[in-house]
């Protein structure tokens, strides 16, 4: 049986838009010259949203993803961010087999997106100067690991639809201190 990725299409070619930008992110495989082909992460997310054009404003004006492509025809696009992918796709609850029952605002409950950026305080005024109020302002957690504490600054922030995204920052890594444990 095909996997969705491949009933979805995604085994075609693209053209390149910014080749020192993809290859700096090593994001594209390069087949022949001119033409990409997308390297998907093992894990993508696909957010179903109340209003496709609505979403891809959000996620790519103001938050700064890149949709890698799209099939507007079908209200569907792939987008990246600095190596984070997500796939929207426009809510067809009575024809579409990706869905259960009917969503109700805000969608998402009980899960949130955790999403990797270079600066987290650029990204909260960016979302607060387009409207979006953060759920959680930003702050700074060191999180064990073995021998070693691992930095993050982060905040939560609601898209459109209500689905919770954390944007976060590595901050590195510090030696446990006898002190933190």
């Amino acid at each position: 049986m095909a996997t969705h990725h491949q009933q979805s299409g995604l085994d075609f070619i693209c053209n390149i838009v910014d080749i020192n930008s993809a290859a700096q992110k090593n994001t594209y495989n390069f087949k022949d010259e001119g033409h990409y082909m997308v390297n998907f992460n093992k894990l993508v997310p696909e957010l179903i949203v109340s209003d496709i054009k609505r979403s891809l404003k959000f996620y790519c004006k103001v938050i700064g993803f890149r949709v890698e492509y799209e099939r507007s025809e079908e209200g569907f696009a792939f987008i990246s961010y600095h190596g984070s992918q997500l796939m929207l796709g426009q809510d067809r609850f009575k024809t579409s087999p990706w869905r259960v029952e009917p969503l109700a605002h805000p969608y998402g409950r009980g899960m949130n997106l955790s999403i990797e950026c270079p600066d987290v305080t650029t990204m909260a005024r960016t979302l607060k100067k387009s409207g979006y109020e953060l759920r959680k302002p930003i702050e700074t957690f060191w999180y064990k690991s073995d021998k070693e504490l691992l930095g993050e600054s982060n905040f939560l922030v609601q898209d459109p639809d209500g689905y919770l995204l954390r944007f976060a920052q590595d901050l590195g890594s510090k030696p446990v201190v006898h002190d933190e444990l």
